[in-house]
Formats: C-alpha cells, structure tokens, sequence
C-alpha cells in the first residue's frame, strides 16, 4: 500500500490546514444552530424539562443519570453533559446547540487523522471525514439537541479507534486500557456503539493487515491469530454485553406499540432501511424527523429486491476480499453498526431515522472512496481530476445539508416540511398539532388532529392533542370525551391522564368533578415519570384541594412553582403563585383555560 508522508513542516501544516478546512464546513453547515431554539419533539421530556438535568451539576444528578433514564435509553454521560450545559447557560438553546457543533467538529478532524494513521492515505482519508461531516444526513444528530448522544459517542468512538489504532501498532497493558476506557465512555453517551469490538476486528483485517503480522502468534497459522484477535476483543465484548442488557431493561419499560409488532414485519422494514440508507447517502433529499412505520405494508417486490441487494453485496465483499479488502471493510462497517438500530428490536415508532447513520455511513463512504481512487488510478490527469470532483461533491453536500439545516430553525418549519416530504404522517401531524396548541392557533391544531385520527383513528396522541384544543374552545365535555378515548387506547398516556385529571378536579360542572379518581390519574402519572413535572404537580395539587387536603396541595403546587421559576415560565409561575393563595385559604379550583393548561 503507498503511504503518504507528511512529516516535513510542510506536511505538517497542510495535515493542520484540512483540520481547519473541516471545521470551516461543520461551522458553514450547522454554526446557524447556534440562534435555533429546543424543539417540541424529545427535547422537553429528556432535556430542559427534567428537574435533574436544569437544576445543574451536582451529586445528586450525578448519581441520579447513572441510576434513571429519562428516555427509553440508558447513557448517563449524555445527561450529564446537558447538566454541565445547564450549569453555564440556563436554558438558552443556543448553547447546547453550540456543543453540539463542536463535539461534531473534534470528531470529524479525528476521523480523518485516525484513518490517515491507519491507511497512510491523506486525502482520501480527509474526503471521508468532509463528507461524514457535513452530509445531510448529518443535520438531524447535530441540529437536534436531544442527539447529544450521537455526537457525544461519535466523539468517543473516533477516540476508540484512535487509541486502537496506536495499541495495534504497539501493543501495551496501558494502550488496551485507554482502547477500553474510551469505548465505555462512548457505550456510556449511546448504547449504539455496541458493535464497535466489530468494527475494530474489521480494521485489524484491514488497514492494519494483523492477521498477516508475525506479532500476532508468532508462527502460527491465520486462523490461529484470528482466534486470538478476536480473544483479544473478549473485554470490549463484555462492555457492549452489559450496555446491552441494561438498554434492553430501560426500554422494556418504554415499550412502544410496535414492539409487538411481529418479527417479519420488523425483518422486512430492516432490509428495506438498509438500501434507504444507502439512497440517501448518494441522493440524500427529501429528509424529514420522522418517517412513518409502515406496520407489514410494504410491496413485496421491494423487499424482495432489498433482500437480494443486501445479500448480493455482502457476497461481492466477501468473493474480492483479498485484492479489495476495503469492500468488505466498508461494508461490513455499515451493516454492523447499524444493525442495533434498523428495528429488529424496535425502539420506537419510525421506519427509520437519519441520525441513524451518523456512524454506519463512514463504511460506506470509505468503501465508495477507495473503490473511486484504485479504479481511475491510470487516468490520464487523475489527481485533478479527482480533486475537482471530490470538491463539487463536497460543496454540493454541504450546501444541501445547510439548506437542511435551515428547516430545524424552528419546531413549526421542521414539521411542515416533514409532511411536506412524507406522506401519510400521523405523528408530523399530531406533533404539529401540539406546537399549534402551544401558540394558541386552535382551529390549526384542531385540523391537525382530525388529519392525524383520519390516519390513525387509534391514536392515542391525537385524540389527547385534540381533547386539549377542544378545552381550550371552552368545549370541556367534548374534550374529556377525547382524553378518555386516549386513555381507553393507552392506559398508561402521560399526557392524557392528567389533562383529564385537571377537568375532573376544577369542572365548574360538580357532575363531572371527581377529586378522587383526579388524584389518582395524577400520582400514577409521576410514579411512572419517576421525576417531577410542573404541570402534573399543579394538576395534583389541584387534584389533592378538590378532595379538601389543602395542606398537600400547597406543598405540591409549591414544589410547581420552584421547577417553573427555574425554567423561566412566568406566566405559569404567576398562575401557581394564585393557586396557593386560594388553597392557603381552603378554595379548591374552579376551571378556567389557560395556554399554560400543557400536559408533560
């Protein structure tokens, strides 16, 4: 293999130039995020509405991400991040966006040193890292503050291979340690990473060509320093063994309606995903936030030919394996890492998801780029010719995944442009039918709704959204007609139960109060949240005044007041403040409709 060198000062400050040069096109394509507020989708409920997370750092919240998961994921290092945010910005979007773009930044510019280190090849290695860089693909995991935990284990994935690298070259005790050290931290930011011990077997096939060296077993034959390559992997195993079973128990009690999806279904969606990924990395348009699950409806042909692609490559990988080793790398990388995330086990209700491919897709590209560079490598001008293209690939990408960025600038623009580029999207709708409600714009979100049940008349989020839109027009026996359907769909609806609490302890209708069966709505929804919640406290404490125990609706409606103070709502802080100056006096509520009246 020819091994570029850049050792001379020269060499030296072009390796730093292509640094700098990366981080110009991640600052172009996502350094607008820095202005971009949170988003109405994941973003409340796992970042800025979580009491641990927005009260800062301390040991409390701490010891609370190692031990609860405010998502159906387990990654304590990801939240603690956003504690460190929230210790020096509050909750000013604007920050954690930031980080966001730098974590990306760092592990760009280390992707293309770790593979430069490892293949000798400078700017073939650079081209990979531009394109993973600023794909459109990438947009969603860097614009999306609640991905935290893609760039965040991107980084410490790039370390992983980093520190991997130097051990393979000289093998050490204190190497391996820093290989493993990096690898938890980056299993600890997303439970993802959990085919990296793979990966890195892959690397040892090539660029690092250790199953051929001598230093691995001496005199003995392949399959003997096979065996102990992969024995050598025995610990980084057991790391992704035990992040896998702990994400398996978090999301067990997360579990969405499509787990009970049956196994083919999920197989076939899984085929056809991975030849969509592979579309969108060459033709990477109509990209939305959420691409609808299609529940065992999809042509047969097209899974078919998903299936028949799929199989087909890996063949080709395999059959050119020792003139192309970079084939079966390539794609065998992609494959890997992304198969916990194509819904086999499903988490969640999409088909498939951009951010998906944050890590999968650098396969792919190193596979396409190698494949380009030893193809044309008699061409006539090769090198210019090459350069030229990789740069109007890399400009075309970049703008592209800025005008992609562009969409995330707001909750309202990213769903109507997701609707615009999927069909038949219940969730873009009820999404967008919740940000409508938030706004105050009631007859919207009450089409929203009606588009979302004409989808899915079984939605349980559509009929809660709609109940809310419909109590806010002062049609309150119309909505507790939507929020108990919610809940006769889903028993266990957060949002639901204590909408349908707050009218069943503040109807001014006594036919429809009922303080007991409030409470109760109410306790079970923070039992199962397992953290507090200002809305759900201020329907308690609600909840507690209409069945006359006045003193715990102080206390909880007290404890509303401390977490909406601290999120900046003053609105609601006000709203709070005169609650407990009625229930101080032994007044129970009466309804009356607010644009603070939000379920979690």
């Amino acid at each position: 293999m020819h091994t570029e060198s850049y050792t001379s000062r020269q060499g030296r400050l072009l390796v730093f130039g292509i640094c700098v040069g990366l981080a110009v096109l991640v600052w172009f394509v996502f350094g607008q995020t820095r202005t971009y507020p949170f988003i109405n989708f994941d973003d409340p409920e796992y970042v800025y509405e979580v009491p641990e997370i927005n009260h800062g750092l301390s040991a409390h919240g701490l010891a609370w991400a190692f031990t609860h998961t405010p998502s159906p994921n387990w990654y304590p290092l990801t939240n603690i991040s956003h504690m460190l945010e929230a210790q020096f910005y509050g909750m000013n979007a604007g920050g954690y966006h930031l980080t966001n773009v730098v974590l990306h930044t760092l592990a760009a510019i280390l992707l293309a040193l770790v593979l430069w280190q490892s293949t000798g090849a400078l700017w073939r290695s650079a081209f990979v890292a531009a394109v993973f860089a600023i794909h459109p693909l990438r947009v969603e995991s860097v614009a999306w503050v609640t991905e935290r935990k893609d760039v965040l284990s991107g980084l410490f994935f790039m370390l992983t291979l980093g520190a991997y690298v130097a051990y393979a070259r000289k093998p050490a005790l204190l190497r391996y340690g820093l290989v493993l050290v990096a690898l938890a931290c980056g299993l600890l930011s997303k439970p993802m990473l959990v085919t990296t011990p793979m990966v890195l077997l892959l690397l040892d096939y090539w660029p690092l060509n250790r199953g051929q060296r001598s230093e691995v077993g001496g005199h003995t034959n392949n399959a003997q320093r096979w065996l102990k390559l992969v024995a050598e992997k025995i610990p980084l195993l057991a790391l992704s063994a035990v992040s896998c079973a702990t994400t398996f128990f978090a999301q067990t009690a997360a579990e969405s309606s499509l787990a009970r999806l049956p196994l083919l279904p999920r197989i076939e969606n899984a085929l056809v995903s991975v030849i969509t990924y592979i579309r969108e990395t060459f033709w990477p348009t109509d990209l939305g936030v959420f691409y609808p699950h299609p529940h065992g409806h999809l042509n047969g042909w097209l899974v078919l030919i998903s299936a028949a692609l799929v199989v087909g490559i890996s063949w080709i990988a395999v059959v050119v394996r020792r003139r192309h080793a970079y084939v079966l790398v390539g794609w065998f990388w992609y494959l890997g890492m992304l198969t916990p995330v194509l819904g086999i086990v499903q988490a969640g209700r999409q088909a498939h998801a951009d951010r998906f491919t944050y890590l999968p897709q650098i396969g792919l590209c190193l596979l396409t780029t190698w494949i380009v560079a030893e193809s044309t490598a008699g061409w006539l001008k090769r090198l210019e010719i090459l350069a030229a293209t990789g740069t109007v690939v890399i400009v075309a990408l970049a703008w592209t995944a800025r005008i992609q960025t562009g969409y995330w600038r707001d909750s309202e623009s990213l769903w109507f442009h997701t609707i615009a580029v999927t069909r038949d999207n219940a969730f873009a709708h009820a999404s967008l039918a919740d940000l409508l409600l938030r706004r105050g714009r009631l007859d919207e979100a009450i089409s929203h709704c009606q588009e979302t049940l004409k989808l899915r008349p079984r939605d349980a989020d559509a009929h809660n959204n709609l109940g809310l839109a419909l109590l806010q027009k002062g049609a309150e026996s119309d909505a507790v007609v939507q929020f108990k359907q919610s809940l006769e769909i889903d028993p266990d609806h957060m949002n639901a139960a204590p909408n349908l609490a707050w009218i069943l302890a503040t109807s001014q209708n006594p036919a429809t109060r009922d303080g007991a069966r409030a409470v109760e709505l109410t306790e079970r929804v923070l039992h199962r949240a397992g953290h507090s919640n200002v809305i759900v406290l201020r329907t308690l404490a609600a909840a507690y005044a209409e069945t006359g125990r006045f003193s715990d609706a102080i206390n909880a409606a007290e404890q509303a007041l401390q977490l909406a103070a601290a999120q900046g709502n003053s609105g609601l802080a006000q709203d709070l403040q005169r609650n407990i100056a009625n229930y101080q006096m032994g007044l129970p509520l009466r309804s009356y409709v607010s644009r603070n009246d939000r379920a979690p």
